[in-house]
């Protein structure tokens, strides 16, 4: 059996501990197994860029942050776009697949990754794909590897700006990764401590905004903080039309959604406001314990999948156990936090300040 395996799109804490699972798994149980490792993603699959894999190359990666066999972007929109009658990035994809004779290719990724995933498998390609994003965005899984690893460090470095906040008496935003949806400034804010969560799924109201930071410091309080998804907008941006709000951002001078929260908020109120942008420290470094272990039995899983000849599937989670979904059903799907969500009813019956 000859698998392929590639690692597609942003990185997140945990990669290599999958391709570890994975391998160890292939290694162990399925006699005769070659696995290949396709470099730089989907791109590496289009340029047929690859070598074989060894026991030896994953011994000792469990601990090690990023991919060792690269990532790239490569936007979907563009896989079947063909420019002067030459051969689509898909159509490529699909030749080369054929020229390494795979039997079937392992493909570690979000919800881009997952998109040209199901793309390849009505192609006729043997594809199964591994949930991973930071974002914890993808469809009929409860969590996606590295997303734990990167509440871990955004609620790490927001309780660090705490402890400034409360030396300085300051208002601080702090900026979490997350433009469509809010799940790890959610989680993040909730482990930190934070005063207020902003994020993409509920507008914060700038009036209230103004109202509770000056209510925090009429009562005393030293500091407050507000974890703010990259992708929270306010109740005014949400009204505008598409060009109204490119007009908007132009004029903020394209400045994070921390940047405008603290900007707007220290207009309204007087109060000094302070913005601060975590990026992609949360993306990097070594998996929390959790995550090791979700990875290692994901990589595992996915690799009991090709051994039975399950393909055009992805790994999900399902409460302790691991499962698999349709890559045709959930692929462009997307996992958005629900407005009836218990843990958004109990933060704020708590009085975290959500800006509705």
């Amino acid at each position: 059996m000859r698998l392929g395996i590639l690692t597609s799109g942003g990185d997140c804490p945990g990669l290599n501990a999958v391709i570890r699972g994975f391998c160890k798994y292939a290694f162990n149980n399925i006699d005769g197994v070659e696995i290949y490792g396709i470099e730089e993603g989907y791109l590496g699959l289009i340029e047929k860029r690859y070598r074989q894999i060894f026991p030896a190359d994953v011994e000792n990666i469990l601990d090690l942050g990023g991919t060792i066999l690269g990532s790239t972007r490569t936007p979907y929109k563009m896989m079947t776009l063909s420019e002067n009658g030459e051969r689509t990035w898909l159509q490529s994809m699909v030749e080369n697949y054929k020229k390494l004779k795979l039997d079937g290719l392992i493909a570690l990724g979000g919800a881009g990754t997952h998109k040209t995933a199901s793309l390849l498998s009505v192609e006729g390609c043997n594809v199964i794909g591994l949930p991973k994003t930071i974002d914890n965005d993808i469809y009929g899984t409860d969590v996606t590897f590295g997303f734990n690893t990167a509440v871990q460090t955004a609620a790490d470095a927001i309780k660090r700006i705490r402890t400034t906040a409360d030396s300085h008496s300051r208002v601080f935003f702090v900026e979490v990764m997350g433009n469509k949806v809010g799940w790890l400034t959610l989680y993040a804010g909730i482990a930190s401590g934070a005063d207020g969560i902003f994020i993409p799924e509920i507008s914060y109201d700038e009036a209230r905004l103004a109202d509770y930071l000056k209510k925090r410091k009429q009562s005393g309080c030293r500091s407050t903080i507000i974890a703010v998804a990259e992708g929270a907008i306010s109740t005014r941006e949400a009204a505008m039309g598409k060009k109204e709000r490119k007009d908007y951002l132009a004029s903020m001078g394209n400045a994070s959604a921390a940047q405008r929260c603290a900007t707007v908020a220290e207009y309204n109120t007087g109060i000094p406001c302070h913005a601060t942008v975590l990026g992609h420290v949360q993306r990097g470094g070594e998996p929390c314990a959790y995550d090791k272990v979700l990875c290692t039995k994901i990589g595992a899983y996915g690799a009991q999948l090709a051994q039975s000849g399950k393909y055009g599937v992805t790994v999900a989670v399902r409460g302790l156990k691991l499962s698999y979904n349709s890559l045709t059903e959930i692929a462009g799907k997307t996992k958005y936090i629900p407005a009836d969500s218990q843990i958004v009813s109990l933060a704020k019956s708590m009085g975290i300040f959500f800006g509705d």
